[in-house]
C-alpha cells in the first residue's frame, strides 16, 4: 500500500491541490470564504493579493481595454511565479481540464488507443498560431477570444455555479483526447498551455535527470505528456529545460531506479546547457 502511494505521490498531490484549489473558490461562491475569490483569470487572496493571469490580461488588452493597476500588480505576481516554478506547472497542478485529459489518456490506453494507427498525428505547434488567432480576433471583436470559450473557465465555472450546457464541451474533449492524439488538447491545441511555456521557459523548478541511474527503460517516454522535452535524456546528466514541461512528475513516478527529481537550476546553467 505504502509503495503504491509512493509510486502515485505525484498523482495523488497534483489531484489533492487542484480539487483543494476548486473548493476553496466554490466555497467562496457558496459560503462566502474570503480565501480565493474570482475565477482562474483573475482572483484576490485574503481580499488583498490579486492574481491575474498574463495571457487573459494580454486579450484584454488586444481589446482595447484599460488594465488597472491591481491587474497589473496581478500579472507581475503570477509572473514571479511562473519564473520560479513554471508556467506551465498551471497545467498540471491547478488546471481542472488535466483531470479529464489525464484521464482519456488513461481510457486511451486500457482500450490499447494508442497503436500509430489509431491515432491522428498533428503538430504541437498549433497552440502558438491559436494564441495569435486569439490575440488578432481579440483586437477585432474588442472582446478577450480565447477565454469567451475557454474550456478551462467552462469547466472552473460549472464547478462551481453549476454546468449547464458546459457539459457538452468539456465531454468533446475528453472524446477528442480519447479517439484523436495523447493529450490532443493540452499537449497540442490549448493556447493557455503555450503561452505559459513561453514565459515559463527559464523557471528556476526543473526536473533533473542522472544518466548513472538511467535503465534506458524508456518508461519516462511511455509516460511523459510532452515527449519531445525528454529528447537524448538517457545519454546524459542534465535538467530538463525545455519548455513545455508541466512538472506533472510522470517521468519521476514512472522511472524504477529514481533517475529523475525535482531539482533548483539557475539561469546561467540553463543558458549553458
Amino acid at each position: 500500500m505504502n509503495n503504491i502511494l509512493y509510486k502515485n505521490r505525484f498523482l495523488i498531490s497534483r489531484r489533492f491541490t487542484q480539487l483543494f484549489i476548486l473548493t476553496l473558490y466554490f466555497g467562496a461562491n457558496a459560503y462566502g470564504w474570503n480565501v480565493v475569490t474570482g475565477n482562474l483569470s483573475s482572483s484576490i487572496i485574503f481580499g488583498v493579493i490579486p492574481l491575474s493571469e498574463p495571457y487573459a490580461v494580454l486579450q484584454m488588452f488586444a481589446g482595447g481595454a484599460v488594465i488597472s493597476a491591481d491587474i497589473l500588480m496581478g500579472v507581475l505576481i503570477v509572473l514571479f511565479a511562473y519564473g520560479v516554478v513554471g508556467g506551465r506547472f498551471f497545467c498540471s497542478w491547478v488546471c481542472p481540464v488535466n483531470i479529464i485529459t489525464e484521464t482519456a489518456t488513461w481510457f486511451r490506453k486500457k482500450l490499447g488507443l494508442n497503436q500509430k494507427e489509431n491515432t491522428l498525428v498533428f503538430s504541437r505547434n498549433i497552440r502558438y498560431w491559436v494564441i495569435a488567432v486569439s490575440l488578432i480576433l481579440s483586437f477585432v471583436f474588442s472582446i478577450a477570444a480565447f477565454d469567451m470559450i475557454s474550456p478551462i473557465g467552462i469547466a472552473h465555472r460549472g464547478i462551481i455555479f453549476g454546468f449547464g450546457f458546459g457539459w457538452f464541451f468539456l465531454l468533446a474533449i475528453f472524446l477528442f483526447d480519447l479517439f484523436s492524439q495523447e493529450y490532443g488538447w493540452c499537449g497540442h491545441i490549448c493556447p493557455l498551455g503555450g503561452f505559459n511555456a513561453l514565459i515559463g521557459k527559464y523557471s528556476l523548478v526543473k526536473v533533473s535527470h542522472d544518466k548513472d541511474k538511467c535503465l534506458y527503460s524508456m518508461a519516462c517516454f511511455q509516460a511523459c505528456p510532452e515527449v519531445e522535452i525528454l529528447g537524448m535524456v538517457g545519454m546524459t546528466s542534465k535538467p530538463i529545460t525545455g519548455a513545455a514541461c508541466i512538472k506533472c512528475g510522470q517521468c519521476i513516478e514512472a522511472c524504477e531506479n529514481d533517475a529523475f527529481k525535482v531539482s533548483i537550476v539557475g539561469l546561467a546553467q540553463q543558458l549553458k546547457g
